[in-house]
């Protein structure tokens, strides 16, 4: 820039001026494109053709959805510069309000717009449900509509439910269940379920002795078990009685043995300090936007797509819009029994929100050393 002369920066800045006009003409052109382009950022179900052909259909759009195994790997994603890729993001319950949000990855919601269709939700959910607003109450983050109880899964042949429910997390802390439990790999909800099981609150910032017991109780948990896998396995294992229970599992992993008639399967929510989560989806800050990020989130809450996201292929799920007698009607007897439905509200009612663990990254890193040690 020093060696510059004058005329040759007014030359430049003519140049500069015509980019920009190009520029600028393209990037119009790339955001009439995206008009017809959503890309979703999600948990299994949501990538589902069942869901996504006919809005494909609808709308003349092309689609494209990827899936993770657990949100802070998605989180990342976005934090790592992708927002230039995702239009809407499918998260559970904390990352909106208190990651997302915050650090600006995404954008509002217009109440006037989306508020009301919280009206036709289960009573759990009104608006303003606190888990889809900004922790100042005064923004939509986004929409819920999937969620369930989230603990262990138990075979009710070998333990029933009573107990499951009465002794709880305590189950897995008596070696005479060494052998005869699984570990359904899914880091996040592993790590809080292993607080659960050490008897430490997963969801506040722990000291050093609570990181030793945590540390003791992965070693312990991991050297006891039959072995470790997905929830394929998992189910599996507990239909042939190869283990009594496994541990992460709740609704949605049962519920894919009980669609088949295999009412021994069943998630469990103790008694006592039992977890679930609810699924929030918003619209990532993409600095090209696409308005089918919108549409989107209304298409599915009509009813019908409501009931389909809810038994989309590999994964079955309760929703908030069950609530709404135009979708609990499609549900049928066996559907309401896969998804565990005579104790929904039950459970619910006692099971606390999935959280975000403070020191994850630290948590994480004893229970994977504690895996790959493993007798």
């Amino acid at each position: 820039m020093t060696n510059l002369t004058r005329r040759s920066l007014i030359k430049g800045l003519g140049a500069g001026a015509l980019l920009s006009s190009n520029l600028s003409v393209a990037s119009k052109a790339f955001a009439g494109e995206r008009d017809k382009e959503l890309n979703i950022l999600c948990w299994e179900g949501y990538n589902s053709a069942e869901v996504l052909d006919p809005y494909r259909k609808l709308r003349g759009a092309t689609v494209s959805a990827e899936s993770a195994t657990n949100d802070p790997t998605m989180v990342n994603k976005l934090r790592a510069g992708e927002t230039k890729i995702w239009d809407l993001v499918n998260l559970n319950n904390p990352w909106a309000r208190k990651a997302l949000y915050p650090e600006g990855l995404i954008t509002p919601l217009n109440k006037e717009e989306f508020a009301p269709y919280f009206d036709k939700m289960m009573p759990i959910f009104k608006y303003p449900y606190d888990w889809a607003m900004s922790e100042d109450g005064k923004e939509l983050l986004g929409m819920v509509q999937r969620f369930g109880p989230y603990n262990f899964a138990v075979n009710t042949d070998k333990i029933s439910r009573k107990t499951a429910e009465e002794q709880g997390w305590a189950i897995f802390r008596d070696d005479s269940l060494k052998g005869k439990y699984g570990i359904n790999e899914t880091d996040d909800w592993n790590v809080a379920h292993l607080f659960m099981i050490a008897g430490i609150d997963p969801y506040r910032k722990h000291t050093e002795d609570e990181l030793e017991t945590f540390r003791e109780t992965c070693n312990r948990i991991f050297a006891n078990t039959k072995f470790v896998g997905d929830i394929a396995a998992m189910n599996q294992a507990l239909v042939n009685g190869d283990i009594d229970c496994y541990i992460s599992g709740g609704t949605y992993t049962a519920s894919i043995a009980r669609a088949e008639g295999l009412e021994n399967i069943r998630a469990i929510s103790p008694l006592k300090d039992a977890l679930m989560w609810v699924e929030v989806t918003s619209i990532v800050n993409n600095p090209v936007h696409s308005p089918l990020a919108e549409d989107f989130l209304k298409y599915v809450q009509d009813p019908t797509v409501s009931h389909t996201v809810a038994f989309a292929e590999g994964t079955f799920n309760p929703v908030a819009q069950m609530s709404n007698p135009e979708c609990f009607k499609l549900f049928t007897k066996d559907e309401l029994m896969a998804i565990q439905y005579d104790s929904l509200e039950e459970e619910m009612s006692r099971s606390r929100a999935y959280d975000i663990v403070p020191d994850y990254d630290k948590a994480h890193d004893i229970m994977m050393e504690a895996k790959r040690t493993r007798g």
